[in-house]
């Protein structure tokens, strides 16, 4: 081979190297405007359904976009978007999938309905703005009866309200102090409204701002472990308490609301 076809080969390779250098830059580049092409489209879709009230469409449609293109900045945005559309469908009158339409029967009871489907009163009477314990049979009602369970990052201070594999709600906690929080599978065995807290030497009732309890608890199969409400919600998503998970008080209600008690806690690291 003479000098000169070589100089011709090794410049031939240079060409197609840069080449193909220039092209890789580019794809990525083509992809994400496709991407944002159709993740916007997807979007509008959302918020017009959303607009008109259509608010599982929107859902499914939000959901759709997290699930899609979980490498948009946009992906938390999407997400909370879902969750709070969950909280209004689980709290209004319209049936969804994990929802039936129930006709009460002569002697039923609110507590009665709520065991048999594994829900709470309080759900019950939010989505079906009923505001006493009066019901009358022959009245078709809304309940849930979709499982639900609760996972708690203690290195995230995050707690995930879940049914089956969906994130249903997030929520910013407070965990145990020194990593005092117990890691574990445990059950909600119990549940008050505007505990008293019995402290060592001391009974702290409801209405005192000394109460760290908040305005409810949730308390698990181990003794002196539960989810609370806060006096002191700055301190939220810091590791700052002798071992409870702590929300602040609206949130807390919320919950509250929601899971019934043999309800799951998952916590872990």
């Amino acid at each position: 081979m003479n000098k000169k076809l070589l100089i011709i080969i090794v410049a031939v390779i240079a060409i197609a190297g840069v080449f193909i250098v220039l092209v890789s830059r580019r794809v990525p580049q083509t992809a994400t405007f496709f991407n944002r092409a159709a993740s916007n489209n997807i979007l509008s879709q959302a918020r017009s359904f959303e607009s008109k009230g259509d608010l599982l469409s929107a859902k499914l449609l939000y959901q759709q976009l997290v699930n899609d293109f979980p490498g948009s900045p946009d992906i938390m945005e999407w997400q909370k978007k879902a969750e709070n559309i969950n909280i209004k469908l689980l709290f209004s009158s319209a049936i969804t999938p994990k929802s039936i339409s129930y006709s009460i029967k002569p002697g039923d009871t609110l507590n009665k309905i709520a065991r048999e489907h594994n829900t709470t009163v309080e759900l019950i009477m939010k989505s079906n703005n009923i505001s006493d314990s009066l019901i009358v049979p022959g009245r078709k009602i809304k309940v849930w009866h979709a499982p639900f369970n609760i996972l708690v990052d203690k290195s995230e201070n995050i707690l995930w309200l879940k049914s089956d594999e969906e994130i249903f709600k997030t929520y910013i906690v407070s965990t145990g102090k020194d990593n005092s929080t117990p890691p574990g599978t445990f059950k909600i065995v119990n549940k008050l409204p505007n505990p008293t807290w019995f402290k060592a030497g001391a009974v702290v009732p409801p209405e005192s701002p000394e109460n760290v309890l908040g305005t409810r608890w949730m308390g698990f199969n181990l003794a002196g472990y539960g989810i609370h409400g806060t006096t002191e919600p700055k301190e939220l998503g810091k590791q700052v308490t002798q071992g409870c998970v702590r929300l602040s008080n609206s949130d807390v209600e919320e919950l509250y609301a929601i899971v019934p008690v043999g309800t799951e806690v998952t916590v872990i690291e």
